[in-house]
Formats: structure tokens, sequence, C-alpha cells
């Protein structure tokens, strides 16, 4: 693997993690929907005018804007709107450990769909992800850094990010560019959050200060746009190959939030690390699923 790669994926890990700490820095002095529509507007916005403007991509289709809602609606809606829910009730690093499960979530919802049999070996994953996270949460679960409730809500938005990814995968984009794709379902998904936003919004909760600005815009550009950019980079040199760099996210959630909010760090956050790792590592090495016989 070439110094390129390498360091296009160190990034990768960095950004994609940091964004549950971004999200935290923001809770500080914002409600969670007006932090989550303001994102999604700036970064859907960028690559929308990227996208038409800079590359002279078309726009969709007409028989296009059905699958962006619908896409939108589970990768942006959904997922990113529990999301940023639940942070609000756990730790930047467990929120962190938390998405880094979604692969083996895709793998067992994909299986599901395609009426697939699960391996041994899926099951093994499933489950030493499972406890890892909820081995790192059970400290948390003591003090104010997390509660059953979030945990509830975290894995509801990876179960909804993990149906957005066999959508996408299932779906004939008819040779759409994927910016295309990623800044119109980002503004769908995050428009059709505005109801909840306007029966939610209470303005005395708001405050668009130094964490507001800071944390969305970094959510918005450096991980909507930058990280997923990182991603398809790695994933175009090599498919099996990106997926590992999955591995580094828990631990630079786990790192950033212990650096930037001084969130504690113990045993019991290594051993979920260490599993939710083993996990992702067994997922990767051996299929989840087998052809339905």
């Amino acid at each position: 693997m070439n110094n390129k790669i390498t360091w296009i994926g160190i990034a990768f890990a960095f950004l994609w993690a940091s964004a549950s700490t971004a999200t935290k820095i923001s809770l500080q002095t914002t409600q969670p929907f007006v932090i989550a529509l303001s994102r999604f507007l700036i970064a859907g916005s960028i690559m929308i005018f990227v996208t038409h403007c800079v590359l002279r991509q078309p726009l969709p289709a007409k028989t296009d804007w059905k699958k962006l809602l619908i896409y939108g609606l589970l990768n942006i809606s959904f997922y990113l709107g529990l999301y940023v829910v639940a942070m609000q009730k756990i730790s930047a690093g467990l929120g962190t450990l938390a998405v880094c499960v979604n692969p083996v979530f895709i793998s067992f919802i994909a299986a599901i769909v395609f009426r697939q049999h699960i391996a041994a070996a899926g099951y093994v994953s499933l489950l030493l992800c499972c406890a890892g996270v909820f081995i790192a949460a059970w400290p948390l679960l003591q003090t104010s850094y997390a509660s059953a409730g979030g945990i509830a809500l975290i894995m509801a938005s990876m179960f909804a990010y993990s149906a957005g990814a066999v959508y996408y995968s299932r779906t004939q984009w008819n040779g759409m560019h994927i910016l295309t794709i990623n800044g119109w379902q980002t503004l769908l998904g995050g428009m059709l959050l505005l109801p909840v936003l306007l029966l939610t919004y209470q303005s005395h909760k708001n405050n668009f200060d130094f964490h507001f600005w800071s944390g969305t815009l970094w959510l918005a550009i450096p991980v909507s746009i930058g990280a997923v950019q990182c991603w398809l980079l790695l994933l175009k040199h090599d498919t099996v190959k990106a997926a590992y760099w999955l591995f580094l996210c828990p631990v630079f959630g786990f790192l950033i939030a212990w650096a930037v909010l001084k969130e504690p760090l113990s045993l019991y956050s290594l051993v979920g690390v260490i599993l939710v790792i083993a996990g992702l590592y067994i997922a990767q090495q051996f299929k989840i699923s087998a052809q339905k016989e």
C-alpha cells in the first residue's frame, strides 16, 4: 500500500471518528435538529453546487427523484436524525464505537433481504460487536455520560443507516455521479427533518455561538464531504482493504473525545474497542452470509 493511500485511510478514520465529538460540541448550546438541518443544508448545497456548476453533471432524471428521496430518508432523516438526538444521551466515544458496528449490521440486513443463510462467523461478529458496545457503555451508565435510552437510539440509528446502505447497493442509479447522489440525498433528507425542527424548536435553547458553528461546520465539510470522499477513494483503490480502515475509528473516537471533551477512558473502554475490532475483523475475514441452498 502506497503512502498516499495510507494517509487517505488515516484521514478517513480520523474525520469519521471526529463526528461524535463535533456533535457533542454543538449540542452544548443548540438543539439537535437545528444542528442536523444546518449541517445537511450546508453539505448538500456545497455538493450540489460542485456537481452541477463545476463538474457540469446533469440533474437527476424524473425517475431518480423517488430513489433519492427514499435514500435520503433512510441515510439522513432516520439515521442522522436519530443519531444527533442519541448524542445528547451518550458519550462521544461510545457514539463512535456504535457507528463502527455498521458494517456488521449491513451484512446481516443484506443477508436477510437477499434471503441468504447467515454463517456462524456472522453471529460471532455481531455478538462481539454488540458486547463491545455494551461493555464500553457499562461504567458510563453509572454517570451522566450515557443512558439506556441513548444506547437504544444510537442502535436504532445504526439500523436505519444499514438499511440505507443496502437500499443504495440494490438501486440502479443509471450512471448518476456519486456527488450528485450524495448532494441531493443529503439535501432532501435534511429537508424532511424540517417539520420535526419546527415542532421542537425553542429559541431560548439555541445560541448560535462558537460551539454551534465550529461543531456544525466541521460536521458539514470535513465529515460529510471530506470523510466521504476519502472513503470513496479507498473503495476505488481496493474495496476489500478499505473496510479495514474502520478498525481505527473507535480508537480515534475515544482519543478525540478524551482530548477535546475530557471524557473518561477506562479498562471497559479498552475491552469494548478490542471486542468491536475483533468483530469487524471476523466480519471481514469470513463471509457472514452464504447463498441460499
